[in-house]
């Protein structure tokens, strides 16, 4: 969903740097982006970009992305209009640019869609540029924390990145429990 010409490409969403990630969070018009970003950075994550991401492929490959500098600084919440993060958290809460690392895709809730319940399936990646970038689909419904959310799919990310992955861990957990249950009733019925 990127506008590219060759090396460089225009994403509608909102970036943040994340316990040291550049987290792209895309999403249909109106789904919370900024309102979750806003969050964030309130609680002391840093900005680089609301509603349009500018990405820019360097030479050795790497993806760098940063705000439009007409609106770099300013994020648009509905309710309250155009707010410029810079002036209402500081200097520290602003970075100019950050690579992608992460992509968090915040889609509507349907009550009759199945959805990943234990983290078995691998995310799907977002590509830019002709570069694949981990993607998590976040399903987004009222009363849902959704900063929260986002903040854990950072960290789920950054473990599975070191090779950790919870729903791993349970299901061998579940594996030795029945196994040591079956070995325990094949006794009994000897």
């Amino acid at each position: 969903m990127s506008k590219n010409a060759g090396h460089e490409a225009i994403i509608p969403g909102g970036l943040l740097k994340i316990f040291g990630l550049g987290v792209l969070i895309i999403g249909d018009s109106g789904i919370g982006k900024s309102e979750s970003a806003l969050e964030l950075v309130s609680r002391g994550y840093r900005f680089v970009s609301d509603d349009v991401v500018y990405v820019k492929k360097t030479a050795s490959g790497r993806l760098v992305a940063k705000a439009p500098s007409l609106s770099r600084f300013f994020m648009e919440i509905r309710g309250l209009g155009i707010i410029n993060i810079r002036e209402i958290f500081g200097p520290p809460s602003i970075c100019r640019q950050s690579r992608i690392d992460l992509v968090i895709k915040l889609k509507k809730w349907h009550r009759k869609k199945e959805y990943d319940r234990l983290g078995l399936r691998f995310p799907e990646d977002y590509e830019v540029l002709g570069e694949r970038i981990p993607q998590l689909n976040i399903p987004v419904a009222p009363g849902r924390n959704i900063a929260t959310l986002i903040e854990v799919a950072c960290k789920v990310h950054i473990l599975r990145k070191k090779g950790y992955h919870a729903s791993e861990e349970i299901v061998e957990r579940l594996d030795r429990a029945l196994a040591s249950r079956n070995k325990r009733a094949k006794r009994g019925g000897l």
